[in-house]
Parts: C-alpha cells; structure tokens; sequence
C-alpha cells in the first residue's frame, strides 16, 4: 500500500475510537443478491453484474463448511481472484479502497482490497465481524536478513477474544498463526465494533476515517448492507 506508515499511526492517534457509527452496514446477515445486482448494475454497468453473480456462486459453494474451512476457503479464492496491482496504476489515485464488486470487476487490487473482500465475504458466510479485524502491520521484505520493511495490510481472525489470531494474507498463501508471521509487525486493527492497538477496541465515532466511510458509502450504493 502507498500510504506511509507515519500517515497511519497520524490517523490513528486521531481517532480514540472508529466505526461505531457504521456498526448497521456491518451487521451479519444473508447476501442480498437481488438487490445487488441491481444496485450494482446501475452504478457500474452490465460488468458488476458478472462479478456479483460470481460473488455470490463462491458464498454459495462456500457456505456449508466450518469457519476455519470458510477462512481457508475465501483466503484462497481472493489470492487466486485477484491479481496485485497498486492503486496509482489500478486506479489512478496514491490509496483508493475498493469494494469487493470493484475488486472483482478489475481482477486486481492491493493490499488493503484483499483485506476486505475477505472481511465482507466471510461476514456474508456468517463469521461474526467481532472476530475478524483489518490489521495494518509493518512487513519484512528481502529475506530474513533483510531489515526492509514496507506498510502493508492483513486480515486476522481471533476464534476467541484472546486468541493468538490467524492471518490471511495475499503475500503469503497459507493461513498461519501470527506467531509463525515474524516478517509481520502489527501496528493497529479494526473492525465494525473499534479499533485496536493494544488489544482492547475502543469504541466511537468512524467519522475522521474518511477511506472507511466512502468505502461503506460505496457499499451501500451497491446495495451491501
């Protein structure tokens, strides 16, 4: 991702607390097919409406299996899906969020569009968002020698609240405890019910997030809820 990790630990220091206000859009619940086809179509044209159908026949063929299958499963699915590309080229801009229907519709994204796409697909197959957090970390890159590090974005899953997390990652493939990630240092996560830093959410107000809340805007405009 092309933001700087100085710009995000700014962001974050200015915000006590994000996303309370969005918890509605976040909520758990059935894909909203119909409705999204049509509210896509409308904003995108007739190629959302393949990427939706598409969405929606992998949350199908996805849904019966255990949450830690739904993990293996949308992790994999979005790594092949979806092929890297920085937002400067993708979309023209230094740090654009995607949502999961653009995501799909350009068959590429960064970091921070995997992360999502992940995080709405799993909320869809019904893994609660409280156990799911975007985590922006600091990344290893060179080898294990290698002292270069670059701002970087990943999903991580907590069966429990005090759970060692997994991570889903599109730079590494397999799904891995966090323990096993030394090429990741994490600076800070969020989800529909806060942020965190230390461990604890802290709840308020997502209003200075302004990335965030047009990406929720973007979503309901595509009939998301």
């Amino acid at each position: 991702m092309n933001l700087s990790l100085i710009c995000w630990i700014a962001v974050f220091a200015l915000l006590p607390g994000i996303l309370e206000s969005l918890r509605p859009a976040w909520a758990n619940g059935p894909f909203p097919l119909e409705r999204v086809l049509q509210a896509a179509q409308l904003r995108h044209g007739d190629r959302a409406v393949d990427a939706v159908r598409g969405w929606e026949r992998m949350l199908s063929a996805f849904r019966g299996g255990s949450e830690l299958q739904k993990l293996r499963d949308v992790n994999e699915y979005f790594n092949r899906r979806l092929r890297f590309e920085d937002d400067q080229r993708n979309w023209g801009q230094n740090d654009y969020w995607a949502t999961p229907i653009e995501a799909m519709m350009r068959g590429a994204g960064d970091c921070e569009d995997y992360s999502i796409a992940k995080y709405v697909s799993l909320k869809y197959l019904g893994v609660p968002v409280s156990r799911l957090r975007i985590t922006y970390v600091r990344a290893k890159i060179g080898g294990p020698g290698s002292n270069i590090t670059q701002a970087h974005m990943v999903l991580t899953y907590y069966p429990t609240p005090d759970a060692e997390p997994l991570v889903l990652d599109n730079l590494v493939g397999e799904i891995r405890p966090a323990s096993r990630r030394g090429d990741l240092q994490p600076i800070f996560s969020f989800n529909s019910e806060g942020v965190f830093g230390t461990g604890e959410a802290q709840a308020g107000g997502g209003s200075r997030l302004s990335r965030w809340n047009d990406l929720v805007e973007k979503m309901k405009a595509e009939g998301l809820e």
